[in-house]
């Protein structure tokens, strides 16, 4: 493997958030920053970055609230693309919910984004036939 996952530092933020920009992952009514400093004060650890020497190539902000775990963030570096950054990062993200006693994992991905339900099919993600809802908090 020619990068390591390691929990996120603060020094990460400016290439992970550049990571996300280029990935498209930012919405313009999410502040990354923001959702950095929030993850930071609840399980920092459950958010993994991947790293090639100093650079950063990959992200995965996992969480568990106690019935079900959720997966965010995942990123890997385009130019990249095969070495298998994503699927190192879900499965140290799984592993280490399993080891908080998560019995499930979910994710949201976008209805338009077919090659990305395509690559979490490929990775034992199912249709859970939900619906989401969501009301913001944040005003």
């Amino acid at each position: 493997m020619a990068f390591e996952i390691r929990a996120f530092a603060v020094p990460d933020t400016d290439p992970v958030i550049a990571l996300w920009r280029a990935r498209g992952l930012t919405r313009p009514w999410n502040d990354p920053e923001q959702d950095i400093a929030r993850k930071l004060r609840v399980q920092p650890e459950l958010f993994l970055v991947a790293v090639d020497g100093n650079a950063i190539v990959g992200s995965v902000m996992a969480g568990y609230d106690g019935h079900r775990g959720w997966l965010y963030y995942l990123a890997s570096d385009a130019a990249r693309a095969g070495e298998g950054i994503g699927r190192a990062l879900v499965a140290e993200a799984e592993v280490r919910l399993a080891a908080l006693g998560c019995p499930k994992v979910q994710l949201m991905v976008r209805s338009e984004n077919e090659r990305l339900i395509g690559y979490y099919d490929e990775l034992g993600y199912e249709d859970a036939d939900v619906l989401v809802r969501g009301k913001r908090l944040d005003g």
